[in-house]
């Protein structure tokens, strides 16, 4: 009953915090919005209604509504990160060993600003990937973005890229408890490369080349950073004797030598 005590108080501080953050992104919403569409809007295509002004559609007499609401959502996980990521934190150390407290935290701390890196290359180059994807409009066509498409759009390429960054990191963790061999890494390199494109071909939403050149050049040099330091890592620990050449049957040799000789 105390850890579940313990467990609605983290909850209910989280809540809190993201409740705090909505109604900020709310009170915030034109930057918030202007700063996002700023990809789009860069683009001549989104003033050919209106010239020198960005337009977008609304289909629905409730979108614009949602949209908002999105948008605050989008800014109050972002804002809240350290208080409900925090939280979480607090939660799980107890049951947790020294070195795996050590770990854990460092993995946490390199996670949020590999994420943070992600977001912002999608961000960098969201208006060169909608570019390519506008100029297969024919000349008598006029594009108009309705203004949920467009989030979810910007939605999904953030946070692609932000978790595809992490999947190095992910790779270390392994290495770290064991599970994941150095050896192992190197001699599937090829086939993890040609995975990451194809990964990379699949998960960017506007499904353009140079967002997917974008998206896979950073994985690979991150994959490649990942089995450096796991080359490194291996290198540095001390080796004991190997026993991996043995069968799941087949005893390791024992030294059954005993020195018989009495003391002097």
């Amino acid at each position: 009953m105390e850890h579940l005590r313990e467990l609605r108080n983290r909850i209910l501080i989280s809540m809190l915090a993201l409740v705090v953050g909505v109604v900020i992104g709310f009170l915030f919403f034109q930057p918030i919005w202007a700063f996002i569409t700023e990809p789009y809007c860069s683009l001549p295509a989104s003033q050919t209604l209106r010239a020198g002004e960005c337009t977008f559609a609304i289909r629905g007499v409730f979108e614009a509504f949602f949209v908002n609401l999105k948008v605050a959502v989008m800014f109050a996980m972002v804002v809240s990160s350290p208080v409900w990521l925090y939280q979480v934190w607090a939660f799980v150390t107890p049951g947790l060993y020294r070195n795996e407290k050590r770990y854990s935290l460092s993995f946490l701390g390199l996670a949020i600003p590999l994420f943070l890196a992600g977001a912002g290359l999608a961000y960098l180059i969201m208006d060169t990937g909608l570019a390519i994807l506008l100029s297969f409009a024919p000349d008598n066509a006029i594009p108009l973005l309705e203004m949920d498409d467009y989030l979810t759009y910007a939605l999904v390429m953030l946070v692609i890229f932000g978790v595809s960054f992490e999947l190095p990191l992910l790779m270390v963790f392994l290495n770290v408890i064991g599970v994941l061999p150095r050896d192992t890494v190197a001699k599937h390199r090829r086939t993890v490369i040609f995975i990451m494109f194809v990964f990379a071909a699949l998960a960017t939403p506007s499904t353009d080349p140079f967002s997917m050149i974008a998206l896979a050049i950073p994985m690979v040099v991150l994959f490649a950073l990942a089995e450096g330091f796991m080359y490194l890592r291996e290198k540095r620990r001390p080796k004991g004797e190997d026993f991996s050449n043995l069968s799941d049957d087949e005893a390791s040799p024992l030294d059954l030598e005993t020195d018989t000789d009495p003391p002097k």
